[in-house]
């Protein structure tokens, strides 16, 4: 008794009320939804009262078992994975090539278009995606623009399996580059310009500058915009509903697309919605500590 009365220091106590209201919220929600849809997920609750209900029955796996013989799982899961390169290989890129070129001003008007490339993000994904849904119809501007130059050129995104989730891929581009633009940008300048006028003065180039100081510097940075982008893409649902709706024959579909249908479409199957819920927390997870491996691999650290 007496080790503990030493050991709960008056700084322990402050420390644990700080820190108390943090993880209880935490508890309450996020791992306790997860923990309960996991629970779900084994049963064959599918509706009704679920404390105290006499016919939920534990059914291990099924549901599992049943996602991955699903075919619309794998289209699904396969157009998460192109969003997620798009995110990582596409916004990320472009975001820091604005934001460089705005920094260092090697173009006019900065201001002009840091507005512009960020004006997409403020705008609703809802409005955005019926614009472009619009934009890219059998009879909208982007039809009759290639029609100028190709007659008779038919535009087959609307209705093509194969072609119809690339409007939403491009439209992933451009509305989110912006917001990796302003994350590079905020970090840039943060970087001391005595490094850089150094380097100048000793004679290095622009992409020496970008390659020796610049990149080194903004590692980290680098390393949580992946992790923004990875778990963006995961969540990806407004956009694509507005756009596509999952169709043509849910070839458009994404995961939280998938388990909304599952869930609340044609037939309800709320063990199996629950089970990709679970699976989508778990694959993120996964990849959020891939990227902190390859951080650590690669000593990605911002200074």
């Amino acid at each position: 008794m007496k080790r503990f009365l030493a050991w709960w220091t008056e700084e322990r106590r402050a420390y644990l009320l700080l820190v108390l209201p943090g993880v209880l919220v935490y508890w309450a929600v996020m791992a306790f939804p997860t923990v309960f849809s996991l629970g779900l997920s084994m049963t064959n609750y599918n509706g009704g009262v679920i404390f105290g209900n006499p016919n939920i029955q534990f059914v291990g796996l099924r549901h599992y078992l049943r996602m991955f013989n699903d075919r619309y799982f794998w289209i699904s899961l396969k157009n998460n994975g192109l969003i997620m390169a798009v995110s990582v290989f596409g916004q990320i890129p472009l975001g820091f090539l604005f934001a460089y070129v705005i920094h260092r001003k090697l173009i006019k008007f900065g201001d002009f278009f840091q507005t512009i490339i960020y004006l997409p993000c403020v705008i609703s994904t809802i409005v955005v995606g019926r614009l472009w849904q619009s934009f890219f119809s059998p009879y909208g501007p982007f039809t009759k623009f290639m029609q100028r130059f190709q007659p008779g050129w038919e535009n087959e995104l609307a209705y093509d399996p194969q072609k119809a989730i690339i409007p939403v891929l491009f439209v992933i581009l451009w509305m989110y580059t912006g917001q990796y633009m302003i994350i590079f940008l905020a970090n840039l300048q943060k970087i001391d310009p005595s490094l850089i006028e150094a380097a100048r003065i000793d004679g290095a180039s622009e992409w020496q500058v970008l390659t020796r100081i610049t990149l080194p510097a903004l590692s980290g940075v680098i390393v949580t915009a992946c992790i923004l982008a990875i778990s963006g893409s995961l969540k990806s649902f407004d956009l694509v509903y507005a756009m596509t709706a999952g169709n043509p024959a849910r070839r458009t579909s994404v995961l939280a697309l998938y388990m909304y249908d599952t869930a609340f479409k044609h037939s309800p199957n709320y063990p199996l919605a629950n089970s990709i819920s679970v699976f989508m927390v778990l694959l993120s997870f996964i990849l959020i500590v891939m990227v902190r491996i390859t951080e650590a691999r690669f000593g990605g650290r911002e200074e």
